[in-house]
């Protein structure tokens, strides 16, 4: 008898990596003073019965008669999905490194607690909480990845044949697991987890472990055991929705879930499941409302496996029953119906924005004003959308690609030369010294870590412009939408899903010279943009100093201070209609190309984390300095 596993894609031969930065430790997220919102579920929700841990007699995640897929290993066995980061010399990039023996982390807390009535401050420390261990999680993986492609091509050198990737999702979270970077492991939410927003999506299962979501690697039932219970009751908490048993039925608010077990290898039903483990955790449930939450996953555009994940709030299971399944064995099923007062589901979402892609119009006949407001000055169109007034202020720009500098900038730009590869840069290549002798990117074109600056191919490069040193110059892929917002004036939104650490666009406009911008700023003009007061949050990305304590904050290559600015009153993009956070979805790297002149860098556009589609895009505006007491932002 199987529990409800879901497709888990198979495990292929381990590698470990080992970046050489040089970081800082970034500064910690304040302490939360939030004690006071969290309680333990009330005893008259059991009917009288407790539900405390006893850790120390429960499993990890599952009772011990049924299978299970977990991240405990005995500390007498090497894990073989140990990721292990040690310093190396400044001039090696990267190294292999083995497994390393290590003892095993603790088990996950009994301890159900609900949470209600946080504050904004608190709402915000959890959500920031979220982001940085997003942010670390999904850096780590494109760094392992790239120590993989390295492997691979190595191994590929000598020997023929198809060689296996790594499961760098599983070592990536191996080590924050060993780092006690996991959340939420103290305790186990039920209901909506704080720092968690309907609609977040997710390319890779683990993150749902590493956040607190879902406990299961495979199962589809994530339950506290009756082991693990004082009243020998398990409790269901979460469930994965993603079509891995036929007899489910989805129809967004309500849901027919069918229970877990019986099922072979194939994911054929061949017995009869019974009333135990995660069903019965689902029954018990059901019995004490306790709510569950959904996660659903499935195939979309632009993620990075085959599945993506989407967290469509909270459910309540209304009843169940043992019915006939379509393979003739009987099967519980669970009717789940969606708690109201929550936002719309991330899932309708993403559908809705697949429609929007191919059919604007058809999708939404009322708002559009304009199709494309670059005027196919883009490679992709850029739409207007405005249902809530007759504003059409945007239109009124001209759309400018790429920044206007000063002619001055560009004086003797053949003189800086460029790289002579051919074929593509190599860590030999003059430009990637620059970078301090590493890749900037990766083989899909995310940046690595974020650097004070960063020295892409130019224009007298001798390498083709598929060179992987050639990212941000290639403008925009992802499709946006500049839409008019009751909240922040106008603002920005991608109806692509957009990978973190992938391109978004560069910020443009007319440069103006510290003395310019001190004229234009006497003469009452507002719209100046000031790219030194944006927050370095550049040094988040990539930051390892929660995984490795020797880690600093990078410091080469190194820049002049930017006393520029720059005038978008009557040139701009997309970009000067994204919003400003101060827990921002976008962060700002320099980079240069196509001159030489440091004072004068480009400002490019990168996410900070996976920002699904409809989602609105915002930037870290920073704070006014010396030049005026006014902080100019577009919106």
């Amino acid at each position: 008898m199987e529990p409800k596993l879901e497709p888990l894609e198979p495990l292929e031969s381990g590698f470990s990596l080992n970046p050489n930065p040089s970081y800082r430790p970034s500064v910690p997220v304040a302490q939360s003073n939030s004690v006071n919102a969290v309680h333990r579920l009330d005893d008259d929700k059991l009917d009288g019965s407790e539900m405390n841990l006893n850790a120390n007699n429960a499993n990890n995640f599952e009772e011990d008669e049924h299978v299970n897929v977990d991240l405990d290993f005995d500390e007498d066995v090497m894990d073989p999905y140990a990721l292990a980061i040690v310093p190396v010399a400044e001039d090696n990039q990267l190294a292999h490194v083995e497994s390393a023996y290590r003892r095993k982390p603790p088990p996950r807390s009994a301890e159900l607690v609900r949470v209600t009535n946080l504050e904004i401050e608190d709402e915000r420390y959890f959500r920031e909480l979220v982001r940085r261990t997003r942010i670390l999680y999904d850096s780590l993986w494109i760094h392992c990845m790239l120590e993989d492609d390295i492997r691979r091509r190595n191994v590929m050198n000598v020997m023929s044949g198809r060689v296996p990737r790594a499961r760098g999702d599983m070592k990536v979270a191996a080590l924050m697991r060993d780092r006690g970077l996991w959340l939420n492991q103290d305790k186990r939410f039920v209901g909506p987890i704080p720092g968690i927003h309907v609609g977040d999506v997710f390319c890779f299962r683990m993150e749902l472990c590493v956040l607190g979501i879902h406990g299961q690697i495979q199962a589809g039932i994530d339950y506290l055991s009756s082991k693990q219970s004082s009243n020998g009751e398990p409790i269901a908490t979460s469930v994965i929705v993603s079509g891995g048993y036929e007899d489910d039925e989805d129809s967004g608010d309500v849901i027919v879930y069918t229970g877990h077990g019986g099922q072979d290898k194939n994911s054929r039903q061949v017995v009869h499941q019974k009333l135990e483990g995660g069903n019965l955790g689902m029954e018990r449930s059901m019995h004490h409302g306790v709510e569950v939450r959904v996660v659903r996953g499935f195939k979309y555009k632009g993620g990075i496996g085959e599945k993506v994940y989407v967290y469509d709030g909270i459910y309540k299971i209304e009843e169940y029953w043992f019915d006939v399944g379509k393979s003739g064995f009987g099967v519980y099923k669970f009717k789940l119906v969606r708690m109201e007062g929550q936002p719309e589901m991330g899932s309708s979402i993403l559908k809705f924005a697949e429609s929007i892609r191919a059919n604007p119009l058809a999708a939404r006949p009322v708002g559009y004003v304009s199709l494309d407001m670059s005027r196919n000055k883009e490679q992709v169109p850029v739409f207007l959308f405005n249902d809530i007034d007759d504003n059409h202020e945007p239109l009124n720009f001209d759309y400018q690609v790429t920044t206007i500098f000063p002619p001055f900038v560009y004086h003797n730009v053949r003189s800086t030369g460029g790289c002579n590869c051919v074929d593509g840069c190599t860590l030999d290549c003059v430009c990637v010294k620059k970078n301090g002798g590493e890749c900037a990117y990766d083989l899909n074109g995310r940046i690595l870590r974020g650097k004070p600056i960063i020295f892409e191919c130019g224009p007298f490069c001798s390498c083709p412009s598929n060179c992987l040193n050639r990212v941000s110059q290639k403008g925009v892929k992802n499709r946006f939408e500049v839409f008019r917002s009751m909240e922040t004036g106008w603002g920005v939104r991608s109806l692509d899903l957009i990978q973190a650490g992938s391109f978004i666009c560069e910020y443009t406009g007319v440069v103006l010279t510290r003395d310019q911008a001190q004229v234009f700023t006497m003469n009452g003009e507002d719209s100046l943009v000031y790219p030194n007061r944006f927050g370095e949050r550049w040094a988040e990305w990539g930051d390892f100093s929660q995984v490795y304590s020797d880690y600093v904050r990078p410091s080469y290559p190194s820049i002049p201070p930017l006393e520029f600015a720059i005038d978008v009153s009557k040139m701009r993009n997309v970009a000067c209609y994204m919003s400003h956070s101060p827990c921002p979805n976008v962060f700002v790297q320099l980079v240069m190309y196509d001159h030489a002149h440091t004072a004068y860098p480009h400002l490019m556009l990168f996410a900070m984390e996976n920002i699904p589609p409809m989602r609105e895009l915002s930037l870290d505006y920073g704070a006014a300095d010396e030049w005026t007491e006014k902080l100019a932002i577009c919106n």
